[in-house]
């Protein structure tokens, strides 16, 4: 199945580590959306979008993309990266992709360091994450997705 994962990770490369792993193991096509506003994705059969979580969404540019680039009819997940866990981070993608006719085939959130805001006072939150293990975890989603 030809994939696609369309990513913004820029404060400590916590996503981009998930991201990393799973083109190690896979043949996955990465587009860094700091590089790319356009991009034809019509080619692949699995599109995912993968961020770390900024005001409890992913980021303005993944959303954008996802808006001006995903085609219609496309199987779709989604990986994120967070300091703090909440079960809603994927509302504002997850209605993105939907306008899109998309179906959505899973999700994958692990904690990942986190020093904005006040977490900056403290020398961050979640250190060392996402480690060994949310890595693992992260292939394996991937790889279970594809089955």
């Amino acid at each position: 199945m030809k994939t696609a994962i369309v990513y913004y990770s820029q404060h400590h490369g916590n996503t981009k580590k998930l991201l990393d792993a799973i083109a190690i193991v896979d043949d996955v096509t990465l587009i860094d959306v700091t590089k790319h506003t356009a991009y034809d994705l019509n080619e692949f059969n699995l599109i995912g979008f993968a961020s770390g979580i900024y005001f409890q969404k992913f980021s303005k540019k993944v959303l954008d993309f996802a808006k001006n680039n995903l085609p219609f009819n496309k199987k779709v997940f989604f990986i994120y990266t967070c300091g703090i866990k909440f079960p809603s981070y994927t509302v504002a993608i997850r209605a993105v992709v939907k306008e899109k006719n998309a179906d959505i085939v899973g999700e994958y959130g692990c904690p990942g360091f986190d020093t904005f805001g006040p977490f900056k006072i403290v020398g961050g939150i979640r250190k060392g994450r996402p480690n060994e293990n949310d890595i693992a975890k992260a292939v394996q989603f991937f790889r279970g997705i594809l089955k």
